[in-house]
């Protein structure tokens, strides 16, 4: 009974329902733009520092160079995490004529690292400004880690590149696909709840099962009335035929 009850709510405040969606949903499609395109290219890296005399003759001198290499690899993640980099980057790039802010450069860069291994990451708008930007990354990796390590005596760390970037689309993400029917499916709740607002408080009885859940007594009901042109049958009258003549 509770659902048949809601049916008839919403049936009779339909339009407020839909109101909420409709609205939602020209406004989503009169301001829609298609996502813009988004690229990422990246490089990895293997970090060492070149094997010391001893190390021919002792494993011992062979297990702490691989160690170092961890520590390395460390510290050159924390020195790409931080806006230093970036700033290094831009400013190297603003000396071959190409402007590329740190922030943009900071914003699109993702790093991380297993072991003495190094995966660099940039990701931005422009495939073009994406290889000179990580151009510039891998040149300051490469030349200015020594500042960035001074455990290392102002000598630069060993940087193998082990793959030359290429260059790839990033398919637009479910977010951006689904965002405008998860907001119509929001203003469509919002117009229910609308809809059985308005009949909350509206204090007129329209049928006499209202005024039963109320508990008054219904003594009679006027039956609507009919549209011009129907029948009406008197209960217990019959209806009279007249047949054709000759």
């Amino acid at each position: 009974m509770e659902l048949r009850h809601t049916w008839t709510i919403l049936r009779r405040y339909w339009a407020l329902a839909l109101i909420p969606a409709v609205l939602v949903l020209v406004a989503g499609l009169a301001t829609w733009r298609p996502a813009p395109a988004v690229y990422n290219a990246g490089v990895r890296f293997l970090v060492g520092q070149p094997p010391g005399a001893a190390a021919a003759e002792f494993d011992e001198q062979r297990y702490y160079n691989w160690l170092s290499s961890e520590y390395i690899v460390n510290g050159l993640t924390d020195w790409i995490r931080g806006g230093n980099f970036a700033a290094a980057v831009s400013q190297r790039l603003a000396g071959q004529g190409i402007d590329a802010p740190p922030g943009l450069i900071q914003g699109g860069l993702a790093v991380d690292n297993a072991r003495s291994m190094l995966t660099v990451s940039l990701t931005a708008g422009d495939p073009a400004l994406l290889q000179q930007m990580l151009g510039g990354v891998v040149t300051v990796l490469t030349e200015d880690n020594a500042a960035a390590l001074p455990q290392l005596g102002g000598e630069r760390a060993v940087l193998i590149q082990l793959d030359e970037p290429v260059v790839n689309t990033i398919a637009p993400g479910l977010r951006s696909q689904l965002d405008l029917p998860l907001r119509v499916a929001l203003a469509l709740a919002a117009g229910l709840g609308l809809a059985l607002l308005a009949h909350y408080i509206d204090p007129t009885v329209r049928d006499r099962a209202e005024l039963e859940r109320l508990g008054v007594p219904v003594l009679g009901a006027i039956p609507r009335e009919r549209k011009k042109g129907s029948r009406f049958q008197v209960p217990g009258a019959r209806e009279e035929h007249s047949s054709p003549g000759p």
